[in-house]
């Protein structure tokens, strides 16, 4: 079988989110535990499963997302990756639409290389600082957010990017402050650079310390910062080691994610 490992939201390898992607070739999914036991070896934040669906339903590839120690309900990075090895095989052309546990989603390539994913935009419920989270996150958050359930995050909005990407948090209370993780935010410093907001995203309680670029994580920050910018098209960084750009577009109750991915590995599953 085959294992591809490809970097999401971003042009290059070594940089953006990698994410190892599996088309099966079979009309159901394997056992869980045998695709735990695979994302676990592949070892990043998440590694995709994906079969054919029969011609004429709702969607045309089933999805599933797993990281090294859990199965999520949305990822963004992932269904990227996955619809580039659809397109770059020639196993999906045009708009393919995925059967996930987040419901359907849909992914569209664009003539430039990019391709947008269709997701359900996040709800921003403002909460109180859960106790603990400033001395956790080692930065006085300005504003915090709770995300709607298929995501699971805390939205902490900081006072400046210069906070965010200095952060060193505790890992481990950050886990104990929040159910997936936590969603560190704030303005771009100079707009001029190609982004309007920077991000940082940890998710410890699904066995991932820092996500480097992470698509679902974009489905509140959209709302949150178009909301603030009054524009309903933006770019967010996510300011990570490796780093990675997504394109934002709010359309009612959904949210667009846009970006370009690359392969950098082709092999083969022996397991």
């Amino acid at each position: 079988m085959r294992l591809r490992i490809v970097d999401a939201f971003t042009d290059r390898p070594f940089s953006g989110n990698p994410a190892g992607v599996l088309l099966l070739d079979r009309d159901s999914f394997p056992d869980d535990s045998w695709m735990r036991q695979v994302a676990a070896e592949v070892n990043l934040s998440e590694t995709a499963f994906a079969h054919p669906l029969p011609a004429g339903g709702e969607a045309d590839w089933a999805l599933r997302w797993f990281t090294p120690t859990t199965e999520v309900d949305m990822c963004g990075h992932a269904t990227l990756a996955t619809a580039h090895v659809l397109r770059a095989t020639g196993a999906a052309d045009g708009t393919v639409r995925f059967a996930t546990r987040g419901g359907v989603l849909s992914a569209a390539p664009a003539a430039d290389g990019a391709i947008t994913l269709d997701f359900p935009t996040s709800a921003l419920t403002p909460v109180d600082a859960p106790e603990g989270l400033a001395e956790a996150l080692g930065a006085k958050p300005l504003g915090v957010h709770d995300t709607s359930e298929h995501i699971g995050d805390l939205l902490v909005e900081l006072a400046d990017e210069r906070s965010v990407r200095e952060l060193a948090p505790d890992i481990r209370a950050i886990g104990r402050a929040s159910r997936r993780g936590v969603i560190a935010t704030a303005p771009a410093a100079d707009p001029a650079r190609g982004y309007d907001y920077v991000s940082r995203c940890f998710f410890p309680n699904v066995g991932i310390d820092e996500d480097p670029v992470t698509g679902s994580a974009h489905t509140a920050l959209a709302p949150f910062w178009s909301a603030r910018l009054g524009r309903e098209e933006l770019t967010g960084l996510q300011a990570s080691a490796r780093g990675g750009l997504v394109r934002t577009a709010l359309r009612g109750d959904r949210t667009l994610l846009s970006g370009l991915a690359t392969t950098v590995i082709d092999g083969e599953l022996l397991a």
